[in-house]
């Protein structure tokens, strides 16, 4: 919505407290106390909660697409590198906890909408390769990304943090399967 400086106070604490408390942290109270923006100016945003996680999901959830003449291994790492994002720089672990366990039956419909578009971005990125050439033809973007996301929930799951290196680690993890 807004990208005056308490409108980015509140995107910045509306989308840290989803990441480190889950969808229940999100308050139009708590968000005032954490971002210091008072919450009559809030209101004057944002009708509801809702609202304003909406705004914070969307302005992280979608991305911009790539130039369409991206070659195949940099077209995989665009879409590795924002499937990651929309985790860590988009709901959290607090957020994809509520949303696994659907703690919060409004959150996750919502978190589900954005993550659709989302996901639409990054299946016409992959889409897009296939048609020039420069990803396998018979790549279902669905289980790549669903792979991908997957990968690095395991890893955090696993250990506890996210190795320096995934991202590279994934790339020759999934190199056989999306390029030619």
């Amino acid at each position: 919505m807004a990208t005056t400086e308490s409108g980015t106070k509140i995107m910045s604490s509306t989308l840290e407290l989803l990441r480190s408390g889950g969808p229940d942290a999100v308050t139009i109270e708590s968000v005032a106390k954490h971002s210091g923006v008072a919450r009559t100016t809030i209101y004057r945003r944002y009708r509801n909660r809702e609202e304003m996680l909406t705004d914070a999901l969307v302005a992280v959830g979608v991305p911009d697409p790539p130039p369409p003449d991206m070659p195949g291994e940099q077209r995989m790492r665009w879409v590795i590198r924002r499937s990651a994002a929309m985790v860590f720089d988009g709901i959290g672990c607090g957020g994809f906890a509520a949303l696994l366990t659907d703690t919060d039956p409004e959150f996750s419909t919502l978190f589900r909408r954005v993550l659709a578009t989302h996901r639409r971005v990054l299946e016409n990125v992959l889409e897009e390769g296939i048609a020039a050439g420069t990803i396998r033809h018979d790549l279902d973007p669905d289980t790549l990304i669903d792979g991908v996301v997957g990968a690095l929930v395991a890893e955090r799951a696993r250990t506890g943090t996210i190795a320096p290196g995934w991202e590279e680690r994934a790339v020759d993890t999934f190199r056989s399967t999306v390029l030619p």
